[in-house]
Order: C-alpha cells, then sequence, then structure tokens
C-alpha cells in the first residue's frame, strides 16, 4: 500500500542525472520527515512517480563535490577506520592492566609501536589516499 504524499520540500538534487533527489515529505503519520528518493528502490511505501510529479523542476541543482570536500570525506573515512582498529585491537589490551602486564617488555614495546603508529597515520605523506597500515603485533 502506497502512502499518499501531497507536500514536499526542499528538494535538492543528489546527482548529475536529476535522477536521486533528497527532499523533506510532509508524511500524513509522522509530519516532515527526511527521505531519499532514488530510482532504484523496490520500496514503494512511497511512489517516486507521485513525488517526481511534486518535485517537477522545482529542486536545486546538484553541486558536484569540491576535491578538499572528497579529500576531508577520504580523511574522515581513514580515521574512523584507524579508531575502530585502536578500539577493538588496541584498548582491549593496552586499556586492561591485567593483560597488559601479563605481556613480555617486548609484547609491550611492539603494542605501544602499533598504537604510536595508528595514531600517526594522518602524518603520512600519501594520507588520506594511500595510507601504508601498521602490522597487528
Amino acid at each position: 500500500m502506497s502512502i499518499l504524499i501531497q507536500e514536499i520540500r526542499e528538494a535538492a538534487a543528489l546527482n548529475a542525472e536529476n535522477t536521486s533527489f533528497y527532499v523533506e515529505i510532509n508524511h500524513p503519520e509522522f509530519g516532515w520527515i527526511p527521505y531519499t528518493l532514488n530510482p532504484d528502490d523496490t520500496d514503494q511505501t512511497v511512489s517516486n512517480e507521485d513525488l517526481l510529479a511534486l518535485i517537477g523542476s522545482n529542486y536545486s541543482a546538484y553541486v558536484a563535490p569540491t576535491q578538499d570536500e572528497l579529500d576531508e570525506e577520504a580523511a574522515r573515512g581513514v580515521r574512523y577506520q584507524r579508531d575502530y582498529l585502536l578500539t577493538t585491537e588496541v584498548d582491549p589490551i593496552a586499556g586492561n592492566a591485567l593483560r597488559w602486564n601479563d605481556l613480555a617488555d617486548a609484547q609491550r614495546l611492539a603494542w605501544t609501536q602499533y598504537r604510536t603508529d595508528l595514531l600517526n597515520i594522518p602524518q603520512q605523506a600519501g594520507f588520506p589516499d594511500n595510507v601504508t597500515w601498521p602490522t597487528t603485533p
């Protein structure tokens, strides 16, 4: 069953082809909510055809991201992955005094170096596009 949407606002093209849109819809049950109109969407709870008719030619044009924006997004992704490794691999060992104290000096040194190498990833010459990930001890 398709929900009838009769009002939209803030429509903006998400690609140069003007086939995907960000739009806010006035949902009959939830009020104004964000919605991404994608032609590949198989869920027809909200009719994309009806939304396209409401949008018509009244939308903000697609603006391609700048190289700085692309670089920042790539850097954010690398930092996220780095932070994940710190949280899932380093913290359970370095943050647990009993586990840390059970390690031999060489193992503690290896984990300390691994943590330092992870933290220094943003300072690598190829960051964020060409990152050399350290090896887990």
